[in-house]
């Protein structure tokens, strides 16, 4: 028995990806630029599902063998009624299907939910289905071309993206509101607006003031920066210092406390991915090479509730959950031994906390917890951006020594949906479904007040435009426990910051007096 045979799967049902492919696009236009070279979300799409086909080594065998094709919902439908400037593909898997020329009924065209968590959800959906026989290859594909597009516009050039449908398929929707109408009436929504409140809470459970915090979040990302300047799919490739990350200026200026423009995830992206995962036993009648192929040994996944009714803003319970259980169920004890980590980062908070989780010191190993470079650097492709680091790991796996693994965390939403997911080059010793948390593990949050009442700072944000103050919103605890989250007033805003500035951001603990008027609640501010 040769090692290659001691490495074959127990079972011929054993799921196993195949191939991987990527790409990026840099496109610039003028007056004068030909629409026709500009990416698009459906050829991006198509041209990572033929390197994926390609990079198994089995190619058009492998093509007419999908009998599942997924693609990952993109930004511009994940906001219900977001105009769709230049059109769109009206059957976006069924474009994917003439693309490649491959012929499937409605049931097996999928279009995903919203959430940068569904990469991984849907390979562990695809193992699944492949190892109860339900499927025998399974095509996952997404792709934004969101740069393109804001080029385009400012150009005043038409790209031309509408595609008519090509038949029926499965739409799986928007997926559960992330923001309850409490949320979104009292100040939450966009991420960049949301996702201040946990980076704040962290920041004081840590004892940092702004700038020990602006320093903390630069250091990291600056690790990221540099590996996401050698990732040859990189959509900014510039590797970013500590010092530019931590300073604002022109080119860094102010999103929402404490965020700066470089700290968030940058959609201007114009990037594609897509995966093949097949039994073992079509893999053995297309002959494709062990070295190949990449096992899933772990997964797990997780959902938290609206943002105002946790327990504990600093704090992400599915996130420790999703880890621990995907770590268990790959039997590995000690996430410190993993050769390879990518963990979501679409802000800093995220990647905090995994660490954090995963018990991996980020301030001296910064760069081990990223394959791509992350979401501010390597490029923010939506929902899509797991399917890259995964795909960037089992080219890592491939090349690497026999017996290493991998971890990918995706998260979507407002740390709202985690997916965890161990890979190796060696088969598990037995198949496990992705284990899922129910409700029963998160602690009771507090309950929320809308009237008049005073209470102590738990978290808070002031959002930017144009470099002034535009709106902020605070999440306040009374005396009796309760929780209360309000937003400015118009004009009020740069009272706010002003108070933030003279406290050096040290808010929370701070006394806050909210007035509900006409269904919302406002931050009182004595001047």
């Amino acid at each position: 028995m040769n090692a290659a045979d001691d490495c074959r799967p127990t079972h011929d049902r054993m799921p196993v990806i195949v191939g991987v492919g990527q790409l990026m696009r840099q496109w610039v236009a003028d007056d004068g630029t030909d629409v026709s070279a500009a990416p698009s979300p459906q050829g991006l799409r198509a041209a990572a599902a033929r390197i994926a086909l390609a990079d198994s080594g089995a190619g058009d065998a492998l093509g007419h063998a999908i009998d599942q094709i997924i693609v990952i919902r993109t930004m511009a439908d994940s906001i219900p009624g977001l105009p769709q400037i230049f059109g769109r593909a009206e059957n976006p898997p069924g474009a994917l299907c003439d693309a490649l020329g491959i012929a499937l009924d409605p049931d097996n065209l999928i279009y995903g939910h919203v959430g940068g968590d569904q990469p991984q959800i849907l390979v562990s959906e695809a193992a699944s289905a492949i190892w109860a026989g339900e499927k025998q290859a399974v095509l996952i594909a997404g792709a934004e071309a969101t740069g393109a597009m804001k080029v385009a516009q400012k150009a005043g050039l038409n790209l031309g993206w509408q595609q008519a449908a090509s038949g029926d398929f499965t739409d799986r929707g928007y997926g559960d509101p992330l923001l309850s109408r409490y949320a979104r009436t009292n100040g939450l929504g966009a991420p960049t607006t949301t996702y201040p409140a946990f980076e704040q809470a962290l920041a004081h459970r840590w004892g940092h003031d702004s700038a020990q915090h602006r320093a903390a979040m630069s250091a990291l990302w600056a690790g990221f920066s540099q590996v996401a300047a050698h990732h040859p799919q990189t959509q900014f490739p510039d590797a970013r210092d500590a010092d530019f990350l931590s300073q604002p200026s022109a080119e860094n200026f102010p999103i929402a406390e404490p965020y700066l423009k470089w700290n968030v995830a940058q959609d201007a992206v114009n990037q594609g991915a897509a995966l093949v995962m097949v039994s073992s036993a079509l893999a053995d009648r297309l002959q494709i090479p062990e070295t190949k192929r990449i096992y899933l040994h772990g997964a797990a996944a997780a959902k938290d509730v609206c943002p105002t009714a946790r327990a504990d803003l600093s704090q992400s319970v599915p996130t420790i959950w999703a880890l621990t259980q995907a770590l268990d169920a790959a039997k590995i004890v000690d996430a410190r031994t993993i050769e390879y980590i990518d963990l979501y980062s679409c802000f800093p908070v995220a990647v905090f906390l995994a660490a954090e989780a995963l018990g991996v010191d980020w301030r001296t190993q910064a760069q081990r917890l990223t394959l791509t470079g992350g979401l501010p650097f390597f490029g923010g492709a939506g929902n899509g951006y797991s399917l890259h680091a995964i795909a960037t790991l089992v080219d890592r796996l491939r090349g690497g020594a026999r017996g290493t693994y991998g971890l990918i965390l995706a998260n979507g939403g407002f740390l709202s949906k985690e997916a965890a997911g161990i890979y190796a080059a060696h088969p598990p010793a037995e198949w496990q479904a992705a284990r899922h948390m129910s409700s029963a593990y998160l602690p009771e949050g507090p309950g929320l007040l809308a009237e008049d009442c005073t209470g102590q700072i738990e978290s808070w944000s002031v959002g930017y435009r144009r470099g002034e103050a535009a709106d902020g919103y605070a999440f306040v605890r009374t005396a009796s426990g309760a929780r209360a989250l309000a937003k400015c007033r118009a004009g009020d805003a740069p009272i706010f910051a002003a108070r933030a500035a003279r406290a050096k951001g040290a808010l929370i603990g701070t006394a806050q007096n909210i007035r509900h008027i006409d269904g919302i609640n406002h931050l009182e501010f004595s001047v």
